[in-house]
Protein backbone atom coordinates (compact mmCIF):
# COMPACT_ATOMS: atom_id res chain seq x y z
CA UNK A 1 0.00 0.00 0.00
CA UNK A 2 2.69 2.68 1.20
CA UNK A 3 4.69 2.28 -2.18
CA UNK A 4 1.75 3.01 -4.67
CA UNK A 5 0.90 5.87 -2.33
CA UNK A 6 4.00 7.25 -2.51
CA UNK A 7 4.13 7.00 -5.81
CA UNK A 8 1.27 9.11 -6.32
CA UNK A 9 2.61 11.55 -4.04
CA UNK A 10 5.46 11.74 -6.60
CA UNK A 11 3.36 12.00 -9.14
CA UNK A 12 1.62 15.15 -8.16
CA UNK A 13 4.99 17.12 -7.32
CA UNK A 14 5.20 15.95 -3.83
CA UNK A 15 1.94 16.05 -2.31
CA UNK A 16 -1.74 14.26 -2.58
CA UNK A 17 -4.94 15.48 -1.52
CA UNK A 18 -6.67 13.30 1.54
CA UNK A 19 -9.69 13.02 -0.56
CA UNK A 20 -7.93 10.35 -2.64
CA UNK A 21 -5.30 9.36 -0.19
CA UNK A 22 -8.06 7.89 1.47
CA UNK A 23 -10.08 6.61 -1.77
CA UNK A 24 -6.59 4.38 -1.95
CA UNK A 25 -6.18 3.30 1.90
CA UNK A 26 -9.65 1.76 1.60
CA UNK A 27 -10.20 0.64 -2.28
CA UNK A 28 -7.17 0.25 -4.35
CA UNK A 29 -7.80 -3.10 -5.50
CA UNK A 30 -5.88 -6.14 -3.68
CA UNK A 31 -4.27 -2.96 -1.58
CA UNK A 32 -6.70 -1.37 0.15
CA UNK A 33 -8.38 -2.16 3.80
CA UNK A 34 -11.48 -3.36 1.76
CA UNK A 35 -10.23 -4.91 -0.83
CA UNK A 36 -7.75 -6.90 1.31
CA UNK A 37 -9.96 -9.41 2.75
CA UNK A 38 -13.31 -10.22 4.63
CA UNK A 39 -11.98 -10.39 7.94
CA UNK A 40 -12.78 -6.48 8.74
CA UNK A 41 -16.87 -7.01 10.58
CA UNK A 42 -16.60 -8.95 14.07
CA UNK A 43 -18.10 -8.83 17.24
CA UNK A 44 -15.18 -9.32 18.81
CA UNK A 45 -11.62 -8.71 17.67
CA UNK A 46 -8.92 -11.57 16.69
CA UNK A 47 -6.02 -12.35 18.88
CA UNK A 48 -4.07 -12.14 15.43
CA UNK A 49 -5.12 -9.51 14.30
CA UNK A 50 -6.60 -10.51 11.45
CA UNK A 51 -9.87 -9.05 11.60
CA UNK A 52 -13.09 -8.06 13.55
CA UNK A 53 -12.35 -3.83 13.79
CA UNK A 54 -15.72 -3.33 14.31
CA UNK A 55 -19.63 -4.68 14.68
CA UNK A 56 -22.13 -3.10 12.60
CA UNK A 57 -25.72 -3.54 13.11
CA UNK A 58 -26.70 -6.05 11.14
CA UNK A 59 -23.84 -8.78 12.88
CA UNK A 60 -25.17 -7.14 16.00
CA UNK A 61 -28.95 -7.98 15.68
CA UNK A 62 -30.87 -9.97 13.22
CA UNK A 63 -34.19 -7.61 14.67
CA UNK A 64 -32.31 -4.44 12.84
CA UNK A 65 -32.84 -6.40 9.29
CA UNK A 66 -35.86 -7.58 10.54
CA UNK A 67 -37.62 -3.88 11.27
CA UNK A 68 -35.91 -2.49 8.13
CA UNK A 69 -37.77 -5.02 6.03
CA UNK A 70 -40.64 -3.80 6.98
CA UNK A 71 -39.34 -0.44 5.57
CA UNK A 72 -38.75 -2.16 2.20
CA UNK A 73 -41.87 -3.68 2.46
CA UNK A 74 -44.12 -1.07 1.97
CA UNK A 75 -41.68 0.79 -0.42
CA UNK A 76 -41.86 -1.97 -2.52
CA UNK A 77 -45.38 -2.58 -3.04
CA UNK A 78 -45.60 1.43 -2.97
CA UNK A 79 -43.65 1.99 -5.31
CA UNK A 80 -44.52 -0.94 -7.66
CA UNK A 81 -40.73 -2.21 -7.72
CA UNK A 82 -39.77 -5.90 -7.17
CA UNK A 83 -36.00 -5.79 -6.71
CA UNK A 84 -33.68 -4.30 -3.70
CA UNK A 85 -30.39 -2.71 -4.12
CA UNK A 86 -27.99 -2.96 -1.51
CA UNK A 87 -24.96 -0.73 -1.45
CA UNK A 88 -21.32 -2.16 0.72
CA UNK A 89 -23.04 -5.01 2.24
CA UNK A 90 -20.42 -5.83 4.22
CA UNK A 91 -20.67 -9.77 5.50
CA UNK A 92 -23.93 -10.08 4.13
CA UNK A 93 -25.83 -10.35 7.03
CA UNK A 94 -28.46 -7.63 6.46
CA UNK A 95 -29.03 -9.00 3.06
CA UNK A 96 -30.03 -12.64 4.86
CA UNK A 97 -31.95 -10.80 7.12
CA UNK A 98 -34.24 -8.52 4.32
CA UNK A 99 -34.88 -11.72 1.99
CA UNK A 100 -35.71 -13.81 4.88
CA UNK A 101 -38.13 -10.91 6.17
CA UNK A 102 -39.78 -9.90 3.32
CA UNK A 103 -39.77 -13.73 2.16
CA UNK A 104 -42.48 -14.18 5.49
CA UNK A 105 -44.42 -10.52 4.71
CA UNK A 106 -44.88 -12.38 1.44
CA UNK A 107 -43.00 -9.68 -0.83
CA UNK A 108 -39.78 -11.49 -1.36
CA UNK A 109 -37.67 -9.19 -4.69
CA UNK A 110 -37.82 -10.48 -8.14
CA UNK A 111 -33.64 -10.00 -7.42
CA UNK A 112 -31.35 -8.35 -4.88
CA UNK A 113 -28.75 -6.70 -6.38
CA UNK A 114 -25.45 -6.02 -4.29
CA UNK A 115 -23.14 -3.06 -5.28
CA UNK A 116 -20.36 -3.59 -3.77
CA UNK A 117 -16.35 -1.97 -4.74
CA UNK A 118 -14.72 -5.22 -2.90
CA UNK A 119 -14.39 -7.98 -4.91
CA UNK A 120 -13.21 -10.23 -1.91
CA UNK A 121 -16.26 -9.54 0.16
CA UNK A 122 -19.22 -11.36 -2.77
CA UNK A 123 -17.88 -14.73 -1.99
CA UNK A 124 -18.72 -14.45 2.19
CA UNK A 125 -22.03 -12.41 1.41
CA UNK A 126 -23.11 -15.44 -1.09
CA UNK A 127 -21.92 -18.00 2.05
CA UNK A 128 -23.89 -15.99 4.65
CA UNK A 129 -26.96 -15.52 2.47
CA UNK A 130 -26.90 -19.13 1.33
CA UNK A 131 -26.65 -20.23 5.03
CA UNK A 132 -29.15 -18.15 6.46
CA UNK A 133 -31.83 -17.57 3.59
CA UNK A 134 -31.03 -21.00 1.17
CA UNK A 135 -34.25 -20.50 -0.58
CA UNK A 136 -33.30 -17.03 -1.69
CA UNK A 137 -29.40 -17.13 -2.66
CA UNK A 138 -29.92 -17.76 -6.17
CA UNK A 139 -31.76 -13.95 -5.97
CA UNK A 140 -28.74 -12.86 -5.33
CA UNK A 141 -27.12 -10.93 -7.96
CA UNK A 142 -23.57 -8.32 -7.96
CA UNK A 143 -22.34 -5.38 -9.52
CA UNK A 144 -19.58 -3.29 -9.48
CA UNK A 145 -21.59 0.04 -10.29
CA UNK A 146 -24.82 1.32 -11.36
CA UNK A 147 -26.86 0.78 -14.67
CA UNK A 148 -27.97 3.74 -16.45
CA UNK A 149 -31.45 3.30 -15.01
CA UNK A 150 -32.40 1.58 -11.76
CA UNK A 151 -36.15 0.47 -10.13
CA UNK A 152 -36.59 -0.63 -6.91
CA UNK A 153 -35.64 -0.15 -3.40
CA UNK A 154 -32.29 1.30 -2.37
CA UNK A 155 -29.90 0.26 1.12
CA UNK A 156 -27.14 2.13 2.21
CA UNK A 157 -25.97 0.91 5.92
CA UNK A 158 -22.65 2.54 6.89
CA UNK A 159 -21.59 2.98 3.27
CA UNK A 160 -22.18 7.15 3.11
CA UNK A 161 -19.60 7.03 5.97
CA UNK A 162 -16.88 5.08 4.12
CA UNK A 163 -16.86 7.02 1.06
CA UNK A 164 -13.61 9.19 0.86
CA UNK A 165 -13.54 13.12 2.42
CA UNK A 166 -11.63 16.39 1.34
CA UNK A 167 -10.44 17.96 4.54
CA UNK A 168 -10.12 21.56 5.23
CA UNK A 169 -7.99 23.32 7.30
CA UNK A 170 -8.91 26.63 8.82
CA UNK A 171 -5.78 28.84 10.45
CA UNK A 172 -7.68 31.76 11.57
CA UNK A 173 -7.51 34.02 8.31
CA UNK A 174 -7.88 30.96 5.32
CA UNK A 175 -8.72 28.18 4.53
CA UNK A 176 -6.31 25.51 3.18
CA UNK A 177 -6.91 22.13 1.73
CA UNK A 178 -4.64 19.15 3.78
CA UNK A 179 -2.95 16.47 2.41
CA UNK A 180 -0.61 14.10 2.66
CA UNK A 181 3.57 14.52 1.68
CA UNK A 182 6.41 11.94 3.25
CA UNK A 183 8.01 13.63 5.63
CA UNK A 184 11.81 13.72 6.27
CA UNK A 185 11.89 11.08 7.94
CA UNK A 186 10.32 8.65 5.01
CA UNK A 187 6.41 8.62 6.79
CA UNK A 188 3.27 10.15 5.41
CA UNK A 189 2.86 13.34 7.22
CA UNK A 190 0.73 16.50 6.68
CA UNK A 191 1.01 19.41 4.09
CA UNK A 192 -1.41 21.94 3.68
CA UNK A 193 -2.42 23.97 0.37
CA UNK A 194 -4.30 27.29 -0.79
CA UNK A 195 -7.90 25.85 -1.64
CA UNK A 196 -10.81 27.23 -3.63
CA UNK A 197 -12.90 25.42 -1.69
CA UNK A 198 -14.97 26.40 1.08
CA UNK A 199 -17.61 25.16 3.62
CA UNK A 200 -21.61 25.56 3.38
CA UNK A 201 -21.37 27.39 6.00
CA UNK A 202 -19.30 30.75 7.71
CA UNK A 203 -18.92 29.89 10.87
CA UNK A 204 -16.96 31.39 13.08
CA UNK A 205 -14.49 28.83 13.27
CA UNK A 206 -11.44 28.65 16.15
CA UNK A 207 -8.22 28.87 13.95
CA UNK A 208 -6.80 25.39 14.02
CA UNK A 209 -10.52 23.51 12.75
CA UNK A 210 -10.02 20.80 10.79
CA UNK A 211 -13.22 19.17 9.37
CA UNK A 212 -14.43 17.35 6.29
CA UNK A 213 -16.03 17.95 3.02
CA UNK A 214 -18.12 14.72 1.90
CA UNK A 215 -17.74 15.88 -1.60
CA UNK A 216 -17.79 12.26 -2.95
CA UNK A 217 -20.90 11.32 -1.09
CA UNK A 218 -22.79 14.09 -2.76
CA UNK A 219 -21.70 12.90 -5.89
CA UNK A 220 -22.75 10.12 -5.08
CA UNK A 221 -26.23 11.17 -4.39
CA UNK A 222 -26.52 12.87 -7.84
CA UNK A 223 -25.85 10.19 -9.47
CA UNK A 224 -28.26 7.64 -7.93
CA UNK A 225 -30.82 10.93 -8.10
CA UNK A 226 -29.50 10.34 -12.43
CA UNK A 227 -30.68 6.52 -12.23
CA UNK A 228 -33.22 6.09 -10.20
CA UNK A 229 -36.65 5.81 -12.41
CA UNK A 230 -39.47 4.43 -9.84
CA UNK A 231 -38.55 3.53 -6.15
CA UNK A 232 -36.66 4.66 -3.16
CA UNK A 233 -33.76 4.93 -1.10
CA UNK A 234 -32.89 4.67 2.37
CA UNK A 235 -29.58 5.41 4.05
CA UNK A 236 -28.43 4.68 7.63
CA UNK A 237 -24.95 5.61 9.19
CA UNK A 238 -23.86 7.82 11.51
CA UNK A 239 -23.65 11.71 11.60
CA UNK A 240 -25.72 15.05 12.03
CA UNK A 241 -27.32 17.84 10.10
CA UNK A 242 -25.32 20.49 9.11
CA UNK A 243 -25.40 23.03 11.62
CA UNK A 244 -24.54 20.20 14.56
CA UNK A 245 -21.89 18.86 11.93
CA UNK A 246 -19.92 22.52 11.46
CA UNK A 247 -20.64 23.18 15.19
CA UNK A 248 -17.75 25.37 16.47
CA UNK A 249 -16.80 22.87 19.20
CA UNK A 250 -16.22 20.41 16.52
CA UNK A 251 -12.33 21.90 16.02
CA UNK A 252 -11.19 18.50 15.16
CA UNK A 253 -13.79 17.27 12.60
CA UNK A 254 -15.23 13.69 12.61
CA UNK A 255 -12.54 11.62 10.88
CA UNK A 256 -11.78 8.60 12.99
CA UNK A 257 -9.96 4.94 12.19
CA UNK A 258 -10.51 1.66 13.55
CA UNK A 259 -8.82 -1.37 14.00
CA UNK A 260 -9.48 -4.28 16.62
CA UNK A 261 -13.04 -2.25 18.07
CA UNK A 262 -9.97 0.42 19.11
CA UNK A 263 -10.50 4.29 17.42
CA UNK A 264 -7.46 6.24 16.59
CA UNK A 265 -7.47 9.63 15.05
CA UNK A 266 -4.18 9.14 12.79
CA UNK A 267 -5.20 7.44 9.42
CA UNK A 268 -1.42 8.04 8.26
CA UNK A 269 -0.10 5.13 10.26
CA UNK A 270 -1.11 1.41 9.34
CA UNK A 271 -2.42 2.60 6.09
CA UNK A 272 -4.57 -0.21 4.64
CA UNK A 273 -4.80 -2.36 7.22
CA UNK A 274 -8.01 0.00 9.18
CA UNK A 275 -11.35 1.43 8.34
CA UNK A 276 -11.01 5.51 7.55
CA UNK A 277 -13.87 6.91 8.11
CA UNK A 278 -16.45 10.35 8.75
CA UNK A 279 -19.33 10.75 10.02
CA UNK A 280 -22.18 11.60 7.51
CA UNK A 281 -22.95 15.58 7.23
CA UNK A 282 -26.94 14.44 6.03
CA UNK A 283 -27.84 18.08 5.05
CA UNK A 284 -25.57 17.63 2.25
CA UNK A 285 -27.11 14.51 1.61
CA UNK A 286 -30.59 15.97 1.38
CA UNK A 287 -29.65 19.09 -1.12
CA UNK A 288 -27.67 16.66 -2.96
CA UNK A 289 -30.80 14.74 -3.55
CA UNK A 290 -32.98 17.75 -3.89
CA UNK A 291 -31.20 19.61 -6.27
CA UNK A 292 -31.03 16.17 -8.25
CA UNK A 293 -35.06 15.82 -8.42
CA UNK A 294 -34.87 12.98 -5.64
CA UNK A 295 -37.74 14.30 -2.74
CA UNK A 296 -36.86 13.77 0.97
CA UNK A 297 -39.36 11.55 2.13
CA UNK A 298 -37.88 11.16 6.06
CA UNK A 299 -34.79 11.70 8.15
CA UNK A 300 -34.71 10.67 11.93
CA UNK A 301 -33.14 9.06 14.11
CA UNK A 302 -32.44 5.10 14.12
CA UNK A 303 -34.05 4.20 17.29
CA UNK A 304 -37.12 6.52 16.66
CA UNK A 305 -37.08 4.94 12.69
CA UNK A 306 -36.83 0.83 14.12
CA UNK A 307 -39.76 1.47 16.59
CA UNK A 308 -40.98 2.84 14.01
CA UNK A 309 -40.89 -0.18 11.89
CA UNK A 310 -42.10 -2.37 14.22
CA UNK A 311 -38.87 -3.19 16.74
CA UNK A 312 -40.84 -3.12 20.34
CA UNK A 313 -42.86 -5.95 19.31
CA UNK A 314 -40.00 -7.79 18.01
CA UNK A 315 -38.32 -7.11 21.23
CA UNK A 316 -41.23 -8.38 23.34
CA UNK A 317 -41.11 -12.22 21.54
CA UNK A 318 -36.92 -12.22 21.66
CA UNK A 319 -34.92 -13.59 24.69
CA UNK A 320 -32.80 -11.74 27.07
CA UNK A 321 -29.63 -12.15 24.57
CA UNK A 322 -31.54 -10.58 21.59
CA UNK A 323 -33.08 -7.97 23.89
CA UNK A 324 -29.54 -7.10 25.14
CA UNK A 325 -28.16 -6.76 21.41
CA UNK A 326 -30.73 -5.38 20.30
CA UNK A 327 -31.14 -2.39 22.78
CA UNK A 328 -27.77 -1.28 21.75
CA UNK A 329 -29.35 -0.73 18.41
CA UNK A 330 -31.71 2.39 20.21
CA UNK A 331 -30.49 3.03 23.14
CA UNK A 332 -28.54 7.02 22.79
CA UNK A 333 -25.18 6.04 24.42
CA UNK A 334 -24.98 3.50 21.85
CA UNK A 335 -26.33 3.49 18.06
CA UNK A 336 -29.81 5.01 18.26
CA UNK A 337 -29.26 8.35 18.32
CA UNK A 338 -25.72 8.86 16.38
CA UNK A 339 -27.14 7.27 13.87
CA UNK A 340 -29.99 8.20 11.93
CA UNK A 341 -31.68 7.53 8.81
CA UNK A 342 -32.45 9.60 5.62
CA UNK A 343 -35.36 8.57 3.18
CA UNK A 344 -35.34 9.28 -0.88
CA UNK A 345 -38.08 8.48 -2.95
CA UNK A 346 -37.65 8.50 -6.89
CA UNK A 347 -38.79 12.04 -8.81
CA UNK A 348 -42.49 11.88 -8.39
CA UNK A 349 -42.83 9.87 -5.11
CA UNK A 350 -45.93 11.07 -2.59
CA UNK A 351 -45.61 7.89 -0.63
CA UNK A 352 -45.27 8.26 3.30
CA UNK A 353 -42.87 5.79 4.76
CA UNK A 354 -43.55 3.84 7.58
CA UNK A 355 -40.30 4.55 9.32
CA UNK A 356 -41.20 7.89 9.49
CA UNK A 357 -44.47 8.10 11.05
CA UNK A 358 -43.47 9.90 14.72
CA UNK A 359 -40.26 11.37 15.21
CA UNK A 360 -39.80 13.03 11.95
CA UNK A 361 -36.36 15.43 11.54
CA UNK A 362 -36.65 16.65 8.38
CA UNK A 363 -36.99 20.10 9.60
CA UNK A 364 -33.72 19.69 11.68
CA UNK A 365 -31.53 19.38 8.07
Amino acid sequence: MSPLIRREIAAGGGWLGFERFMELALYAPGLGYYSRGDQQFGLMPRADGSGGDFVTAPEMSPLFGRALARQVAQALRDTGTSEVWEFGAGTGALAAQLLTTLDELGCAPERYTIVDLSGSLRERQARTVAERAPALAGRLRWVSELPAAVEGVVVGNEVLDAMPVALLHWDGEHWFERGVTVGADGSFAWADRPTELRLPVEGPFVPGTVTELPRIAAGFIRTLAQRLRRGAAFFIDYGFPEHEFYHPQRTGGTLMCHRGHQADADPLVAVGLKDLTAHVDFTAMALAAQDAGLPVLGYTSQARFLFNCGLMDDLQVADLRERAMAMKLVTEHEMGELFKVLALGAPGSDFEPIGFAQGDRCHTL
